[in-house]
């Protein structure tokens, strides 16, 4: 709990689960027949996602609250006449190299300049093995060229739990028509193999294993694309450290391998319930209700856990300033190649603004001591950053200033207005 002078209430209905909006294009672009999505996130990456399937043959109408999408099998996408353009979208560039070398097309993958510096070599060895080429610059990231061809059945092994790099070597097995097996250290985001299973492919998946059988073809999807869990982190987040109120989040994504930050917050003390649990689309969603006004206290937050808050971390990193002793995280070296280095970028504004952190060098330490913050956030073009960081210049006493408040467009388009609507000075 923080200063006087600030309340939380209302309810919120965050956006469209944002991994799921690119998959739910996907996958009725793979399907055979017309699908229906409702509910997809009209984000810059999503609309990533549109554009290179557009580029691909696929006919996707302009995102808006409802969708209809026909497919015409995996087998149905053509060659692109120019390069395919993923923006900021890693998931994009990922996912769709999948898609493209087991359909057996050429394709050149461009970004900006975040994405462009990303890793791809992750991508690279698996398609590979599995019998495609891909051409990477020295560096490792974008422009990459993939070359399908007809691809084998693969068993592949990850260092890092990685949802990209599974859905992408699943994606391809797919498209191919070949068996796939995707073995991960720990259990990393589980939304394509949950979305392929609702459209009556056959996927077998344990702990640490996902399977996908040879020649397997997609249904349709009907589908509501639930709240991101990842959006309504923030405002779970605004709420414990308020001293008053309360917020709710209607038709959230609980699905156990995105809930770690909410997770993580009930440990440091906060109030978090979840209500009127449900099952939509083969996922679980649930309304969340955040009560204000708890006594917070650090956390050590490392292990199996990092694949299911990854996103949130940054966010974890600001509660921890306010909450009281330390809070550490480890075995998030990850975070070192998203949209920006988020372990050093976080570290660095927080000390810049008066609070006490500093880096490891697969994670951070932040003191908490309740710190009037005041500065300049430099967010380096990174949404979850500039939202992290929002979410503490509302707080009475902090005079903290964001550098680029409209990259928050690369996930949640309407942050700022939603959060100017539920506090209260």
């Amino acid at each position: 709990m923080t200063g006087r002078g600030l309340r939380v209430s209302g309810e919120l209905q965050v956006p469209g689960d944002k991994s799921i909006s690119h998959r739910s294009l996907i996958c009725s672009a793979l399907a055979e027949g017309t699908s229906r999505v409702r509910g997809v996130l009209p984000s810059a990456d999503v609309h990533s996602t549109a554009g290179v399937l557009r580029a691909l043959g696929v006919e996707v109408p302009a995102l808006a609250p409802s969708m209809v999408i026909t497919g015409a099998g995996r087998r149905s996408l053509r060659a692109p006449h120019s390069d395919l353009d993923c923006g900021n979208s890693g998931t994009t560039s990922r996912l769709m190299a999948g898609v493209v070398a087991g359909s057996g097309l050429t394709a050149r993958f461009t970004g900006d300049a975040s994405l462009s510096r990303r890793p791809m070599r992750r991508v690279k060895r698996p398609l590979e093995m599995m019998g495609a080429t891909v051409e990477l610059p020295q560096h490792g990231g974008l422009p990459m060229t993939v070359r399908g061809a007809p691809l084998t059945t693969v068993e592949w092994r990850s260092d890092t739990p990685s949802a990209q790099v599974k859905s992408c070597i699943l994606l391809a097995a797919l498209c191919a028509g070949v068996e796939a097996t995707v073995r991960e250290p720990s259990r990393s985001r589980d939304h394509t193999e949950r979305m392929l299973a609702s459209q009556g492919a056959e996927v077998w998946v344990n702990e640490d294993a996902v399977l996908l059988f040879a020649g397997q073809r997609l249904a349709p999807l009907d589908l509501t694309v639930p709240g991101d869990p990842s959006s309504a982190a923030f405002f779970a987040a605004l709420a414990a450290l308020a001293p008053a109120g309360e917020l709710r989040a209607l038709g959230v994504g609980v699905n156990e391998t995105r809930t770690g930050f909410f997770a993580a917050l009930r440990e440091m003390g906060a109030s978090i319930e979840l209500e009127d649990a449900r099952r939509e689309g083969g996922e679980p969603v649930a309304e969340l209700r955040i009560t204000a006004g708890a006594a917070l206290h650090g956390i050590t937050v490392g292990g199996p856990a990092i694949p299911t808050l990854i996103d949130e971390l940054p966010l974890l990193a600001c509660v921890g300033a306010y909450a009281e002793g330390e809070t550490r995280v480890t075995d998030a070296a990850e975070l070192r190649v998203k949209e920006s280095d988020r372990i050093a970028a976080v570290v660095q504004n927080l000390r810049t603004l008066g609070a006490d952190a500093d880096e490891l060098p697969d994670g951070f330490v932040v003191r908490g001591t309740r710190p009037r913050l005041r500065g300049m956030v430099t967010t380096y073009g990174d949404h979850r950053l500039a939202m992290a960081f929002g979410v503490l210049a509302t707080l009475p006493g902090n005079e903290i200033a964001i550098d680029d408040r409209e990259c928050v467009a690369v996930s949640y388009p309407a942050f700022w207005s939603d959060l100017a609507r539920v506090t209260e000075r």
